[in-house]
């Protein structure tokens, strides 16, 4: 099957279940998308009682879907650049030192934390792993994911300097966390290999320092371009030239695109910078392409995590493995965020129960199913996908329908 077909499918699916949910269900998109998806598989793994072709015709499909180089290479880029353009930048000003703290020490910490329980577990569970292996799955399961976080607390309606605390460290701790899982994929993949403290270090300030130069030389170029002329049609097509081309840049160069991307996204979108250089319509058609194609890439990736179930394996240990470790990440995460919530907490007046909510609100999503997929065997790739698919799972499910209930539980409004 041509990618042309594979895609069509996609948005095929993605937009008869996106119809389904608002016309039915009425359940937040992404969480519905994902679900009526994951009871799709499970309809196409029944029909195999009676038939196997359109389980073996839909495991080829799904399996002829590099997830992580869709997700990682392509979507991330749009999806990352849509939620940051969409930010108000004033409110991650306002909030950006614990924001920093928390996508920086919160996801090292946890990290290690994860990594450190985890390793232990497994090998306790006759599931052995290296305990660099076990920092890998840390570093993917860390990140929170901003795609899956932005629509939820809007509809909750958590407290403004709450939702950007989360929105905001959800969009850079991603950048973080595959600068930290990268490093550590070249260590696990080259462990022969004499790499000092010091190149480490190197590595991981080459990514993040350079990510955050090149979104700002992207997006103060872009802006300037944009002042230049008055044509919306342009200025819309810089702004996507800018996003495929820096990213692909970023690639190159070595340098974090997931940051370059926020970065820019928060540059182009401060309000100051939109007044000086958009006209009323160019405004408008940048904001609504955007938003459309953040929607459409949201869709078809939460139907893509559904649908992945069909080709990964969950045998009997990697299913307690993952139930287990579900409370365990977020007693984790809890515990990161301590630190700079303490730091924090007075000279910015923290909503009570920060460190709780923030933890039952950052939810994990796509990247780091894509993470783990791109793992080798050599590095236990088959239980660190399927424990990373069953926690993402319920993060998204269980945690994203529940953070309303939440919020109203701890008596916190917005």
């Amino acid at each position: 099957m041509s990618i042309f077909h594979v895609i069509t499918l996609l948005i095929v699916i993605s937009a008869l279940f996106s119809y389904i949910n608002v016309r039915f269900f009425k359940m937040p998109t992404t969480i519905g998308l994902m679900i009526m998806a994951m009871i799709f598989t499970v309809g196409i793994s029944i029909s195999s009682l009676f038939t196997d072709v359109l389980l073996n015709n839909a495991v080829n499909i799904i399996g002829s879907i590099n997830f992580k180089e869709v997700l990682l290479d392509i979507m991330l880029s749009f999806l990352l650049f849509a939620g940051a353009l969409h930010t108000k930048f004033p409110d991650i000003k306002a909030q950006r030192y614990p924001i920093i703290m928390f996508a920086t020490v919160g996801v090292l910490v946890s990290t290690f934390l994860i990594g450190t329980v985890a390793y232990y577990l497994l090998n306790f569970m006759n599931l052995p792993i290296s305990y660099l292996q076990a920092l890998l799955f840390g570093a993917l399961i860390s990140p929170t994911d901003p795609i899956a976080v932005l629509g939820i607390l809007k509809k909750a309606g958590a407290p403004k300097r709450l939702e950007t605390k989360i929105v905001g460290e959800s969009l850079f701790n991603d950048g973080v966390g595959v600068v930290i899982f990268l490093t550590l994929f070249q260590l696990a993949a080259s462990p022969e290999a004499d790499v000092s403290a010091g190149h480490i270090a190197f590595l991981f300030f080459e990514e993040v320092g350079g990510g955050l130069l090149l979104g700002l030389g992207l997006g103060y170029l872009t802006y300037w371009l944009i002042k230049s002329i008055d044509n919306y049609e342009t200025e819309v097509m810089l702004t996507l030239a800018m996003v495929t081309g820096g990213y692909l840049l970023a690639s190159s160069l070595h340098f974090s695109g997931p940051l370059a991307m926020v970065v820019a996204g928060l540059f182009i979108g401060n309000d100051t910078r939109r007044q000086s250089s958009m006209s009323e319509m160019t405004e408008l058609y940048v904001d609504k392409f955007w938003e459309l194609l953040d929607v459409l890439l949201n869709a078809i990736l939460f139907v893509l995590i559904g649908l992945e179930v069909l080709i990964f394996t969950f045998e009997g240990n990697y299913i307690l493995a993952g139930l287990i470790l579900i409370p365990v990440a977020l007693i984790c995460r809890y515990l990161a965020l301590l630190g700079p919530i303490s730091i924090f907490k007075t000279k910015l007046n923290f909503v009570p129960k920060t460190g709780l909510i923030m933890t039952w609100g950052g939810l994990r999503g796509g990247i780091s199913i894509a993470l783990a997929l791109s793992l080798t065997s050599e590095m236990n790739r088959e239980v660190i996908v399927a424990i990373t698919y069953i926690i993402v799972v319920f993060s998204i499910i269980v945690q994203g329908l529940t953070v309303e209930k939440v919020l109203k539980w701890l008596k916190v409004k917005g």
